[in-house]
This record gives C-alpha cells, structure tokens and sequence, in this order.
C-alpha cells in the first residue's frame, strides 16, 4: 500500500506539471483556435534561460525562474507578432505549418547556441522528506504546491480583473468581443505571454528532477495536446483535470503494468475516455 501512496504522490507531482503546460496550451486554442505546436519547445526554452541564470550568472533559483518568466513572455509576445499574427485571415492549416516550423526554428537555435548535452540544473530544494513513510524531496513538494497557487492565482485573474475578462470574452465569443471594443491584438499578445510564462514556470520547476536538453518539450508537448483534448478543446478545468488525471494514470500505472509502456499510457487513456465522451470531459469554455 505505501508503494500506492508514493506512486499517488509521483503522480501529482507529474500532473502539476502537464497542467500548467496544457493551461497554457489551452489558452491560446480557447483565444486565437490555434493549436501551438511549438508550446512544447517554448517549455524548453524556459528551462534553459533559467539553467543558465544559476550557471552561468549565479542568480538563485527563484529569480532565474522570473528572469525565464520575462524572456518567455516577451518570447510568447514576438512570436505572436511575427508568425501568428500575419496568418490570423489565413487558413487554419496554414499556422499548423507555422507552428511546426516554428518549434524545429526553436530547437535548432538552442542546439547551435548551447550545444545538445543533457544538463541538470541544481536546486536548493534537494532536501529528502521521510512524510508517513513516503520517500518526498522538497523539489517535488514545491512543484506540486507552486502549481496550486498558479492555478489558483490564474483563476483569480481570469475572474477577478477586467484584463482577464476581455480574455474569457474572447475565448467565449470572439465576434461579440470585437463588437464591444475589446482590442483583439492586445488579448492575443497578453494570452501567449501567460501561455509562455506558464511554460516557462513548468519547465524551471520540473528541471531538476529531470534533464535540460534541446528534445525535452516534444514528448511534455504531445502529452499536453492529449490533455487539452481529453479536458475538452479551449476548457481551462478540463486541462487541469486532464492534466492530474495523465499525471496519475503515468505514475500507477507505468509501477504496476511496465515503466517502458509509460508513455503510451496517455494515448490509451485518451482513447478511453473520448470513446465515452467524444467532446472531452469539459465543453469549452475558459
């Protein structure tokens, strides 16, 4: 039974991550319909610039994590500028091929800038934790408990402010926001600037107990597509629900089928729940 708890603990530590990936993801599809492919390799990003304030600059841990935070907004806002923004009358298959090549743009960049070694940045939250018998560093602790005030404080923001209104405004109606005067360029630009820094925010968090390389957002990037597809397209609860629900089917399951199937073990779980409810969990909606 301690091994179920411990795997229930591993399990929410990973779907922390996957959630405040696919919120992000999620985000921009509910605001602009367009699916980011390159969200994942914006993730990478963020964990490299964060590596790089500790290594490099000796900045502590927590404000590397805001130095990424700002990179990867201004990042999100000239990415929306530059390739999205230029297709938005286009057809949609159009900024598909944009995102594509806009994540192998990214990888490249980072492989001619800082090479293709696998790094592991260092924390100050290595401490191990003995908690009723489950084995806990501090690493996944904070991970689990920053995601909530994230999520928490996104919620707030979409709900509580009137900037975060125009936002649920366009993501609910986009032809009735344009009629009330809500700026739609100034809504995309704010919605991939919070989708990136979400992303970066992920990354920074879950690098330490994984490895910074220039490959490491496609697989998070392809299990954050399923979430937002099993939470429902555009749902915000969806992608959080979507995201712990991945998180702990990976955790137990790779520990009681095979740890080599672990990442098919999203895919099946897609399949199962979308031939349930072929909308998702959640209808759309921020």
């Amino acid at each position: 039974m301690s091994l179920f708890f411990q795997q229930l603990l591993n399990g929410l530590t990973l779907g922390s991550v996957y959630s405040l990936v696919a919120l992000g993801l999620t985000l921009v599809y509910g605001v602009m319909q367009i699916p980011n492919f390159a969200h994942g390799h914006l993730y990478m990003v963020g964990a490299y610039v964060t590596f790089f304030m500790i290594t490099l600059y000796g900045f502590h841990y927590w404000p590397a994590i805001l130095v990424s935070v700002a990179v990867l907004c201004i990042l999100g806002v000239a990415v929306e500028r530059l390739v999205f923004h230029p297709l938005r009358n286009a057809p949609h298959v159009n900024a598909m091929i944009a995102a594509v090549g806009l994540m192998l743009f990214l990888e490249a960049t980072v492989r001619v800038i800082w090479g293709s070694d696998f790094r592991r940045m260092p924390t100050p939250y290595d401490n191990v934790f003995n908690i009723f018998g489950l084995t806990v560093t501090g690493q996944r602790l904070m991970i689990i408990v920053a995601a909530v005030v994230l999520m928490v404080g996104l919620h707030l923001f979409l709900k509580k402010t009137i900037i975060g209104s125009t936002i649920e405004a366009m993501a609910q109606d986009r032809d009735g926001a344009y009629l009330v005067g809500i700026n739609a360029n100034k809504v995309a630009m704010l919605t991939f600037a919070i989708a990136s820094g979400l992303a970066a925010v992920a990354a920074s968090l879950a690098a330490p107990i994984n490895l910074v390389n220039p490959t490491m957002g496609i697989m998070v990037n392809l299990k954050a597509f399923v979430i937002i597809v099993l939470g429902g397209m555009g749902s915000i609860p969806g992608a959080i629900l979507g995201g712990y629900l991945l998180g702990l089917a990976e955790s137990i399951g790779g520990t009681y089928l095979a740890t080599d199937y672990k990442d098919v073990i999203a895919f099946l779980f897609l399949v199962i729940i979308l031939s349930i409810r072929p909308n998702g969990l959640f209808s759309k909606g921020v």
